[in-house]
This record gives structure tokens, C-alpha cells and sequence, in this order.
């Protein structure tokens, strides 16, 4: 037991450098590229910080674990808006969650609500469509993949709109760290990303060993304890890219990971031998409409315009955090 333990804090502790150098060089390339802070933080930041569970989700799946993949998803997701609701408390945000410019990130957060709602639509159904398999892949799974693609477009060329309406006011911009090149950058950003691939894996078997221990189900085990392990470089990026002042990063890396944990769904299910969606617990549907109830106030304390928070109270973000921990004690007695 103890060296497990020693295993998992080891694991934790260089995944969670990883996560910072992550966000050190995705600003940098930021600067270097000209690219937004919402497309190097949805996108490349994000997409690398999955990366992990991704990898750890495809091994379950393969040796039968479903519920576990799955639960680590959406507790994922419920991780990423815990880390927001926490980063919130820190800052005062004069109005909107983080800064000014985050109800531009309401269009990928209401993605991520359409992304998380199919999936849990198609959970409730599974049992009904657990013959409709199209070349190795549910209906639900196809439908959330196209969902995904459609959505980042959208996205997208929301944010080019709005940078051509805006090309003529002055942006904001990110401190430059150091002097340090775009090479180096995108050398330093490559190892880190190494790194994170290499021993997140090792992280959640640590993990999973422990909770064997335990005697806890997948699903529950997988949407909090290994939910939490694959999320610290999620988190460890989000306080970077804030103490960086890096809000744009910071939003998209949350919101740009919520969605792809769902586009993850698609790849886990070609890996199953049945209907991915059609064979998990029941309980994950819980999960969803909970990531859902709970980015709706995430979303309504981006846009809400009128400031009346004093400092150190931040009621949008209490609210959420409130919402977090009733969902996590909800979910220890509906697992399945």
C-alpha cells in the first residue's frame, strides 16, 4: 500500500510540473504564432492534457473496463469546472467570471453542454440501440463525433468574426517569458507533452490498484479518483496560464477539454467489440445532466453583466462549487 502510494504522489508530481510547462510555452507560442490564446488553450494546450486520459481510458476499455473509461470522462468534467470554480474564488473577476473577454467562451461552453447531453441521451438509450452497431461504432458515438467537428467550426469562425470586428481596437496582450525563442518553445512544449504521455498512464494504475483495494465500482471510481489523477495537468495548466494572466488559455484549455473528453467517446468505442454507449452503467447519465446543470451556471456567471460580488465573494462560482461537491456525494449513492 505504501509504495503504491508513493508511486501515485511521484507520478502526481511531475505530471503536475508538466501541466505548468505546458502552459509556460503554450503562451509563448501563442505570442510567437499570433494564434489566440482560445485556439492554443482549446486546442493544442487541451488536446495535449487529454492526451493522458486518453491513453489510460483506451487501456480500460481493452481490458473490459468500460464504466471506468467512461466515468473518468465525465468525472473529468466535472474536475475541469471544480478547477474553474476554484481559480474564480481566487481572482475577483469585476463582473464576469475571470475577466472580461470569457463570454466569448459561452459558445464552447454551450458546446460542450450539446456534446455532454447527446452522450447522455444516448447512455439512457443504450439498451434499446445496443444492436445498431455501423462498422464497429454506435449511433451515439457517430452522432457526437459529428457533433464535435461541427461545433469546433462554429467555434472557430465565431472567433475569427470577432477578431476582424475588433482588428482595430487594441488587444490585450500576454507578458512575454523571458526570451525564449519559438524553437524552443515548441521543443519545450514537445517534452513536456512527453512526459505527461509517459507517466500519466503509470499515475492511473497506481491509482487503480489502490482503488482495488478499496472495493469501490468503476463508475464511481473512475469519475472521481481516476477522474482527478488524469485531470492534474488540466489543472496545473489553468493556475499557470492565470498566474501568467493568460485568461483566454486558461477558458479554453476547460472548456476545449470538456469537449474533447465527449470526442474521446468515438475512439473508445471503435476499441469495444460492441456499442460503447449501449453497455456503461446507467449512473453515467447522472453524471451528465450534473456537468450540465453546472456548466448552465458557469455560463450564466460569464455573461451576467451587472457587478454587485464584493471581494472574495464570488456567487457564481460558490454556487458552482456547492453544485460540484453535492454532485460528487450524490454520485457515492447512485454508483453503479
Amino acid at each position: 500500500m505504501i509504495g503504491l502510494i508513493g508511486q501515485f504522489l511521484v507520478c502526481a508530481g511531475m505530471v503536475v510540473l508538466a501541466g505548468i510547462a505546458l502552459s509556460q510555452f503554450g503562451d509563448v507560442i501563442t505570442q510567437r504564432t499570433k494564434l489566440s490564446g482560445m485556439l492554443v488553450g482549446g486546442l493544442l494546450i487541451a488536446g495535449t492534457t487529454s492526451l493522458p486520459e486518453l491513453s489510460v481510458n483506451i487501456t480500460a476499455v481493452r481490458l473490459g473496463s468500460v464504466d471506468l473509461a467512461v466515468g473518468d470522462l465525465f468525472g473529468s468534467c466535472l474536475v475541469n469546472l471544480l478547477i474553474l470554480a476554484v481559480v474564480d474564488l481566487t481572482r475577483y473577476s469585476h463582473g464576469r467570471m475571470l475577466s472580461r473577454t470569457s463570454a466569448a467562451h459561452a459558445l464552447s461552453a454551450g458546446v460542450s453542454i450539446c456534446l455532454i447531453a447527446t452522450a447522455a441521451l444516448f447512455i439512457h438509450l443504450g439498451p434499446k440501440l445496443e444492436s445498431a452497431v455501423f462498422f464497429r461504432i454506435g449511433p451515439g458515438t457517430l452522432i457526437l463525433g459529428v457533433l464535435y467537428l461541427a461545433g469546433f467550426r462554429l467555434i472557430h469562425h465565431s472567433r475569427i468574426q470577432s477578431r476582424n470586428e475588433s482588428e482595430n481596437k487594441p488587444e490585450n496582450t500576454l507578458p512575454v517569458i523571458g526570451k525564449i525563442s519559438l524553437k524552443v518553445a515548441v521543443i519545450g512544449f514537445s517534452v513536456a507533452a512527453a512526459v505527461i504521455v509517459v507517466v500519466a498512464p503509470l499515475l492511473a494504475k497506481a491509482a487503480d490498484k489502490l482503488a482495488e483495494e478499496t472495493g469501490l465500482g468503476g463508475t464511481f471510481f473512475g469519475t472521481t479518483f481516476l477522474a482527478v489523477s488524469t485531470s492534474l495537468p488540466d489543472a496545473a495548466a489553468v493556475f499557470a496560464a492565470v498566474r501568467l494572466r493568460a485568461f483566454d488559455i486558461a477558458l479554453g484549455n476547460i472548456f476545449g477539454a470538456i469537449c474533447l473528453n465527449m470526442a474521446m467517446l468515438p475512439i473508445l468505442d471503435v476499441i469495444d467489440p460492441g456499442s460503447l454507449l449501449s453497455s456503461v452503467s446507467p449512473t453515467h447519465v447522472y453524471s451528465g445532466l450534473c456537468v450540465i446543470i453546472i456548466t448552465s451556471v458557469v455560463i450564466l456567471g460569464q455573461l451576467y453583466r451587472v457587478e454587485k460580488k464584493k471581494p472574495f465573494l464570488e456567487p457564481d462560482a460558490l454556487l458552482a462549487l456547492a453544485l460540484i461537491i453535492a454532485a460528487f456525494t450524490g454520485l457515492y449513492f447512485v454508483r453503479g
